[in-house]
């Protein structure tokens, strides 16, 4: 799997591993990449089966599977030590890579993310996935940003939300990945890993999100012996997209904080 590596900001700078969401693509993070490498060094990813990272995903493709292509990946990369930021699938990703790999994960950002699929968002995924079957990779992506963005971001933004849409269409997956990513999400449940991860943990979630409610991250909290909840007030389910000031911020510290914390017995 080939990864995307910043050189470090100074000698022993931490490395920061970002996953993304369903999407898979590492581009994602965009709005953050510039502010973490003065700090860290930085790797993104495009998940199997996505963009730089091509590939046909196998039959009953799981969360396990994700964590332990990542963990590979890192380990030939010669990176044995890292923080983690998650978003929504990618948090999932980086709780069993936490669990699985508690000797290299040094702490973890899970950005609007859970530990079983509430009914809520089952019920999204539901409709996406109608929408997929009967309209395909187009309409799938037509309705993508209503579930990403305030209805007044993207109100505001309409020729982006245009170009958007074109470069989604002309990256998209393919409807056979999709489909097992998300069936694979779907499936994943962290709960009866959580009580057994070690390393700190810094939720983030957005008041507003209306994919992920934000009890999700109440509840995730909830379950982990090292977590920190902080509530954004508004971003919806993109929130490090659509406030990045007001993310940035609260990830830098949220880093700082994780990476300075004392390794729990």
């Amino acid at each position: 799997m080939k990864l995307s590596v910043s050189s470090p900001s100074y000698e022993g700078a931490p490395a920061v591993v970002l996953i993304a969401g369903l999407g898979g693509t590492g581009s994602y993070w965009l709005p953050q990449l510039a502010v973490l490498e003065r700090e860290y060094q930085v790797v993104c990813y495009d998940q199997r089966g996505t963009g730089n990272n091509p590939d046909a995903l196998p039959e009953a493709y799981s969360l396990t599977q994700m964590a332990d292509e990542l963990a590979q990946a890192l380990a030939a990369a010669g990176i044995a030590r890292y923080a983690v930021v998650g978003h929504a699938l990618g948090a999932l990703i980086g709780l069993q890579l936490a669990h699985d790999n508690p000797d290299a994960v040094s702490g973890l950002v899970c950005v609007n993310g859970w530990l079983t699929l509430n009914a809520h968002t089952r019920r999204c995924f539901q409709v996406r996935e109608r929408l997929l079957h009967a309209g395909g990779a187009q309409a799938w992506v037509e309705a993508q940003p209503l579930f990403l963005y305030p209805a007044d971001w993207m109100a505001a933004r309409a020729p982006r939300m245009e170009a958007e849409e074109a470069l989604a269409l002309a990256h998209f997956q393919g409807k056979a990945n999709l489909l097992q990513r998300l069936s694979a999400l779907k499936k994943a449940d962290v709960s009866r890993l959580a009580a057994r991860i070690r390393c700190p943990v810094q939720i983030i979630c957005s008041a507003d999100d209306l994919l992920v409610p934000a009890v999700c991250s109440t509840e995730l909290q909830a379950a982990l012996p090292h977590g920190q909840h902080v509530v954004m007030r508004r971003g919806g389910h993109a929130c490090n997209v659509t406030e990045p000031e007001t993310f940035n911020t609260l990830l830098l510290n949220g880093l700082a904080s994780l990476l300075r914390s004392p390794e729990p017995a």
